[in-house]
């Protein structure tokens, strides 16, 4: 094991006590191949699973292994055509057995931290879906929520803008200016300090990059 490596193990299992006091259920996989694995065992046959935009999801893997179960009832709002369609999508996922998400970043002292645009998947994350499920790579973790918040608005927003083609401050000079424009992303900011229903959120931490 490499010392970046041995210390993503370290520093995972130090947040994953810190998880614990707050009722939530985490877990450390050294790889994505793992971290999929891990997603997989918490998705029981026959659930009803839905998912927020994360490109965490996307590069771990985890999406294509929710697309090819054919055990599960998957609600893809990517496959809807009409924008009554898409409403409902979002509506239904309230109601599914599990929600799969990333977050934005985590603290050293389990906190969740996530800024947003709709509000849907902070919504999920809040109350709804009996099991959320976030996948989180080890280059998310920062001190302290005041330097999560920091990270979000200049590491995080500005290539996540530039992916949607957002017309934002933040897309055109890579920094955030506090916007309040129609493309605007950073609609809600949401600190989750404790899961109030026991082991309902679970956070997979992985040992390599994913997302922004």
């Amino acid at each position: 094991m490499n010392p970046k490596q041995a210390f993503y193990e370290t520093q995972a299992a130090t947040i994953i006590k810190n998880f614990a006091r707050r009722q939530i259920a985490g877990y450390y996989c050294a790889t994505k191949a793992e971290a999929v694995q891990k997603a997989s065992e918490l998705v029981a046959p026959q659930d009803t699973v839905s998912f927020g935009g994360s490109m965490s999801l996307s590069e771990s893997g985890v999406m294509d292994m929710l697309k090819v179960r054919d055990d599960i009832h998957l609600i893809d709002r990517s496959l809807a055509k009409t924008p009554e369609e898409i409403k409902q999508a979002y509506r239904d996922s309230f109601s599914a057995d599990c929600y799969f998400m990333s977050s934005n970043a985590v603290t050293l002292d389990g906190e969740l931290v996530n800024i947003d645009g709709n509000g849907n998947r902070v919504a999920a994350l809040i109350y709804g879906p009996d099991k959320v499920v976030l996948i989180v790579g080890m280059n998310k973790i920062t001190a302290s929520v005041e330097d999560a918040l920091c990270r979000i608005r200049n590491t995080a927003t500005p290539p996540n803008c530039i992916r949607l083609n957002k017309k934002t401050p933040c897309a055109a000079t890579g920094v955030c200016s506090e916007c309040f424009g129609a493309d605007c992303i950073c609609s809600q900011i949401v600190i989750t300090r404790r899961s109030g229903t026991p082991g309902r959120i679970h956070v997979i931490l992985t040992g390599e990059e994913l997302g922004y």
